[in-house]
């Protein structure tokens, strides 16, 4: 088998052509972070008896351990775990780009440069003149547009035919005015026997922590030696001497192989249309007025379009049977009144089709009571509960996913930068927070892209605050539920409200634990801004496609064995006897949920809602496990109560599970406004919190823990009580104050006692 490691810079297309030559199902973005583990797959099209494994490196801007992604690069390649590298390029910035591949020359593993998106440098009017580049680098060089899947079979020829060659380290500063140290300190390595002696000198050269100490005898033979660099121009410093040589070797040497095409495509006016439009956007996008304004009216747009059930807020302009279609099986489906938004349609279709099933089921089945009790009111319930909201994830997350690949998402972080900064937050930590929109997981991961320790167990914590799309059930259920029951607001607003809550809350606790628990210097963020780029509709199938899957399997799986488990609770007694729908009060679940309901008190669903209020813990409680499961809760309990015939629900009734629940247990506005701030900013699902244990130490796990039950708790209450008894407001910020006030005389006394001392 032949081993090949991708190693390129961030946005050079090395996810990409590791989707195309493996076709995994990686995620596809178009901003920095987007790997920051190494993912390994096969090579799709092999027809050979060799096969290719193909490992994924980080992106990386060079071989020197200052990230998580360096170390794990560096390490990997130089563990000889890969017998070939394959060193992708973005030929559109060749000069920057060529700084990493003068660090892997140095190595003595092969290595093949693929020169990507050659499509777009031709339409910027050049080209490359490979043979050349190939001539002068003294590796083999392709040709490819992993976009558009061109000259990757030349690419994959070349990994063949040079895996097994040997090939001899050489380096760029082989005649600068410290090459003959390098050669000192080189066969010092060889001597030893250690692996890649000419990187290795080359980095102690350059001071490198990780080398230095690694190989303390080398260091000490280094000083010993008569090595002494003297330079006012890089005042005597070698590593900034060294970076110059790169780029200097670079410049000289790529003279000739970048062409014009034709004069006709390289006037200074044209070049000034072309740069005009790149210019034109980013001035506007990252204005630092309007910038982030435009980014919440974007944000807001895709709400609506996935969310309102009051599209493009015309309903009261149509009539009241435009788009019913009162008497067909498809009424209130496309609108009343008004017309939905293609989310709100697309949700309705697949509940139609879900009741549809359900129903059909249902009147044929002739088995015994509490086994279709199970099937119908406990899993079925249950699990299309959840998964009818499945077309409005899809949605949300082809929208983010355009934003991601057109290159948007890095002009958030670029425009967000200038806010954080000055609370002691780097630009860094943005990129995870935005990924959290997505899933909390590979946020969390990425989250180690941050130096500062301080910093990223800040973003880690306040990550679940930027909701994800397993949370969105519970958003658009309950809100549903606000529109329908009490008649106030649209879906989209209220959703749109409760994911800002979300993202300023997680602002202000980071500022907060950055300026008390967590201090500590602000890391320098400098990231590139991508070009804009047409996305991929392949890519964005891919990407929507495993969104997809993985929510269906967590409803066939998780959900639907949260169901069987709450259906049960609920038809058995602590005598484990049997109960009937009607018997529910005898149960486990309700008598469990009873007794912590006191807790909950403060947030609004607790011992003020009638007798049934246990539900909305109920759901509290299993969406710890996963978010979706609140939603499966309601629907398995909601059937339960119908078929006893407590609530009605479905039918003619037109009344789903959470506005009956609503209805039966007189909960009022501001509660459930709260149980959804409090679903939203509690623990996560249990996956994200085995991600936080593993990529925290116990004692900050610990302390994570309690700042979710705590942050969501008290902001929970805080709603309740404001939403319900407005005056409390003045006595909630005069709290808050005392707290401001005495956190800083507190600070301020610490401090003299300091300097008593």
């Amino acid at each position: 088998m032949i081993k090949v490691a991708l190693a390129g810079q961030p946005n050079s297309g090395k996810t990409t052509l590791f989707n195309i030559l493996t076709g995994a199902r990686a995620h596809v973005g178009n901003w920095p972070g987007v790997t920051v583990e190494k993912r390994e797959g096969l090579y799709r099209k092999d027809r050979t008896n060799e096969a290719i494994s193909i490992v994924d490196l980080p992106g990386i801007y060079s071989l020197s351990p200052y990230t998580t992604e360096e170390i794990i690069s560096r390490d990997y390649l130089l563990g000889k775990n890969c017998d070939i590298i394959i060193n992708i390029i973005d030929s559109t910035t060749l000069e920057r780009s060529l700084y990493l591949t003068t660090q892997l020359l140095e190595t003595n593993i092969p290595l093949v440069i693929a020169l990507n998106m050659s499509d777009e440098l031709q339409k910027s009017g050049k080209q490359i003149d490979v043979k050349l580049l190939e001539k002068r680098l003294g590796v083999p060089v392709i040709s490819i547009s992993a976009l558009r899947e061109e000259g990757i079979n030349e690419l994959i020829e070349a990994v063949r035919k040079n895996a097994k060659k040997k090939r001899k380290a050489r380096t760029v500063l082989e005649n600068s005015e410290i090459s003959e140290t390098i050669n000192l300190l080189e066969e010092n390595f060889r001597s030893n026997e250690v692996v890649e002696p000419l990187f290795h000198a080359i980095k102690l050269l350059e001071n490198d922590e990780y080398e230095i100490k690694k190989h303390p005898e080398a260091l000490k033979f280094l000083k010993n030696s008569e090595f002494k660099f003297t330079s006012t121009t890089f005042n005597d410093d070698v590593e900034a001497f060294i970076a110059d040589a790169r780029y200097r070797w670079i410049v000289t040497n790529l003279e000739g192989v970048v062409s014009n095409v034709t004069k006709e495509e390289t006037t200074p006016s044209k070049k000034k249309r072309k740069l005009s439009r790149t210019g034109l956007a980013d001035k506007i996008l990252t204005h630092r007025i309007f910038g982030i304004p435009i980014f919440i009216a974007i944000v807001f747009i895709i709400f609506h379009l996935t969310f309102s059930e009051n599209f493009l807020f015309i309903g009261g302009l149509l009539g009241e049977d435009f788009v019913t279609l009162p008497g067909t099986a498809f009424e209130g489906v496309f609108g009343e009144g008004g017309i939905n938004s293609p989310g709100v349609i697309l949700f309705n279709l697949l509940e139609l089709a879900c009741n549809s099933i359900s129903d059909g089921l249902a009147s044929i089945y002739k088995g015994p009571e509490w086994l279709g009790g199970l099937l119908f009111d406990g899993i079925l319930a249950g699990v299309f509960a959840v998964l009818s909201f499945l077309p409005q994830i899809i949605v949300l997350y082809f929208f983010i996913s355009l934003l991601e690949d057109t290159g948007y998402m890095a002009r958030v972080a670029f425009n967000l930068d200038r806010i954080f900064r000055k609370f002691g937050l780097s630009g860094r930590s943005i990129i995870p927070m935005l990924m959290g929109f997505g899933c909390s997981i590979p946020a969390m991961i990425n989250a180690r892209t941050l130096k500062s320790e301080h910093e990223r167990v800040a973003t880690i914590r306040v990550i679940p605050f930027f909701s994800c799309g397993t949370k969105a059930p519970i958003l658009l259920a309950v809100s549903g539920g606000i529109v329908q029951y009490f008649g106030v607001g649209n879906v989209d607003v209220i959703v749109f409200s409760m994911y800002a809550i979300g993202v300023v809350l997680a602002m202000i606790t980071a500022i907060i634990m950055r300026k008390t628990m967590l201090k500590g210097e602000t890391t320098p963020f400098i990231m590139e801004l991508p070009p804009y780029r047409v996305p991929k509709a392949k890519a964005l199938f891919i990407h929507l496609y495993d969104k997809a899957k993985h929510f269906v399997k967590k409803a066939f799986t998780i959900i639907l064995v949260s169901s069987v488990v709450v259906w049960f609770l609920a038809h058995f007694s602590f005598n484990w006897e049997f109960l009937e729908d009607s018997q529910i009060e005898q149960s486990i679940l309700m008598n469990v949920a009873q007794l912590v309901r006191p807790l909950f008190t403060p947030l609004g669903f607790g011992s003020q809602l009638t007798k049934y209020g246990w539900v909305f813990i109920a759901a509290a409680v299993t969406g710890l496990i996963a978010k979706e499961n609140a939603i499966g809760t309601f629907g398995t309990i909601a059937a339960s109560l119908a078929a006893a015939g407590l609530i009605t629900i479905g039918g003619d009734s037109d009344v789903d599970s959470v506005t009956a629940m609503i209805q039966l247990t007189n909960i009022n506005l501001p509660a459930l406004l709260s149980f959804i701030v409090f679903n939203m900013t509690t623990i996560p699902c249990m996956a994200a919190v085995a991600t936080a244990k593993a990529e925290l130490t116990r004692k900050q796990f610990i302390g994570t823990i309690i700042f979710w039950l705590a942050v969501s708790y008290v902001i929970s209450s805080f709603i309740y009580l404001i939403g319900s008894w407005w005056w409390t407001l003045f006595i909630i910020l005069a709290i808050l104050g005392l707290a401001v006030v005495g956190y800083f005389l507190y600070q301020k006394y610490q401090n003299n006692k300091v300097a008593r001392v």
